[in-house]
C-alpha cells in the first residue's frame, strides 16, 4: 500500500496546498479595490460616466477574485459550481435585456 502512495507523488498528482501568501494577497487587493471605489465616489470631482465604468470594471475585478480565491473556483472539480454561475448571469443578462426593451418599445 505504501508502494501506491510513493507512485502517485513521484508523478507530480499530488494536491497543491495554496497557503497564506494568496490569500493575503487577494484581500489585500480586495482592500484596494474597495478603497478606490469610495475614494472615487466621495471626491465628486470626477465625471460621473468615466466613474461608472471604472465601478463596474472593478467590481467586475472584485467578482473574480471573490470566486477564484476565497470560493477556489479556479480549482479542478468546479465545473457545476461554475455552469451554475455563468447560467445564472446569463439569465440576468437576458431580464436586464428584456427590461431595457420593455421600457424603450
Amino acid at each position: 500500500m505504501a508502494g501506491n502512495h510513493a507512485s502517485v507523488e513521484e508523478k507530480g498528482r499530488r494536491h497543491k496546498v495554496e497557503g497564506p501568501g494568496t490569500h493575503f494577497v487577494a484581500y489585500i487587493f480586495s482592500l484596494l479595490l474597495t478603497l478606490i471605489a469610495f475614494t472615487m465616489v466621495g471626491a465628486g470631482e470626477v465625471n460621473t460616466s468615466f466613474t461608472y465604468i471604472l465601478l463596474v470594471v472593478m467590481a467586475m475585478l472584485q467578482v473574480y477574485i471573490q470566486m477564484a480565491f476565497w470560493m477556489h473556483m479556479k480549482d479542478r472539480g468546479h465545473v457545476f459550481p461554475i455552469v451554475f454561475v455563468l447560467t445564472g448571469v446569463f439569465i440576468v443578462f437576458t431580464c436586464v435585456i428584456m427590461a431595457e426593451y420593455w421600457v424603450w418599445w
